[in-house]
């Protein structure tokens, strides 16, 4: 008891010590509580047969039934296939090119040129996406530059807007225009923390260039690659609204439909059901905590690197 006490003084003493420092953090920590902490009151919706007129408190509870209309609405259950396989998409063809861009313009010889590219490269990433979508309209309507292009060519216009095959790969590619660049400025951080002695000595055994960024640059950034990879991961149920929002139309609407306009949609388009749209967006947050754990576990296990211990 003796010990806990004089812990406990110690303790006091030091905070005592350091008292402008907590003051200091004291406005963020209440911006915490309040705004990000505060809100979860509402998860109790989620549980609840919601009625405006009685409240989050008085409505009737409904158990896990909100949740399991999440798999009995065959809308619901195409929004979550659709989720999965355009976030998994990213982690294939869009997570792995900031890390090219960023080793690109490393090596890049000449400092102003590469101070130019990085900025051409790092503008987009400040356009909204109602911006980029229309200018992708602007190109790729069926009077569109492009469409304008192959008619004068002779050949038959394409519905790039209107098929479904092609809205996948829109998103890819209208996501690593935009982002490729803002999202290599970490990795490039991250290799100019790298020995630079690491370099002069393997040119000196005679190592190629390729050799080089296999074996010194993508190692040395390895554990950075690690934790954005399980961030990625852990935001794989969140296939990027604001951008498929502004893309959709009704001719792609079911390649489209992934679980944050499916909610958008029964929120605000039909009448509302504020319990399930509860319920969508806390199994959306369940299931990407447990997809981070399980990449954080097995990045751990392939590599050595993880970002929770």
């Amino acid at each position: 008891m003796k010990k806990d006490s004089k812990n406990g003084k110690a303790l006091f003493v030091r905070v005592w010590q350091a008292k402008y420092l907590y003051l200091c953090i004291l406005p963020i920590m209440a911006w915490i509580l309040i705004f990000q902490y505060g809100p979860m009151y509402g998860l109790l919706m989620a549980f609840k047969d919601y009625k405006a007129k009685l409240g989050i408190l008085r409505s009737p509870w409904a158990g896990l039934e909100n949740f399991k209309l999440i798999f009995k609405v065959p809308i619901a259950r195409e929004a979550i296939i659709n989720t999965l396989r355009i976030s998994v998409g990213r982690l294939i063809f869009v997570f792995p090119i900031g890390i090219v861009i960023a080793i690109l313009l490393t090596e890049m010889r000449g400092a102003k040129l590469k101070k130019i590219c990085q900025t051409v490269l790092t503008f987009p990433h400040f356009l909204s996406w109602v911006v980029v979508a229309c200018i992708l309209k602007n190109f790729l309507s069926t009077e569109g530059v492009v469409n304008s292009l192959l008619g004068g060519l002779g050949m038959d216009s394409v519905n790039f807007l209107g098929s479904e095959n092609f809205f996948r790969p829109l998103l890819y590619i209208t996501e690593n225009w935009k982002e490729m660049g803002w999202s290599a400025i970490i990795y490039i951080a991250a290799i100019a923390g790298i020995d630079p002695t690491l370099y002069e000595a393997a040119e000196i055994d005679g190592a190629s260039r390729l050799r080089r960024i296999w074996h010194i640059t993508l190692v040395g950034i390895r554990p950075t690659i690690a934790i954005m990879f399980i961030l990625a991961v852990g935001n794989v149920m969140n296939a990027g609204f604001d951008q498929i929002f502004n893309m959709r139309n009704g001719l792609v609407e079911d390649a489209a439909r992934i679980l944050d306009t499916y909610v958008y949609d029964i929120t605000f388009a039909r009448v509302p059901d504020y319990g399930f749209s509860t319920a969508v967006g806390l199994f959306k947050s369940v299931v990407n905590l447990l997809l981070l754990l399980i990449a954080n576990k097995m990045t751990f296990f392939i590599t050595g690197d993880k970002m929770l211990s």
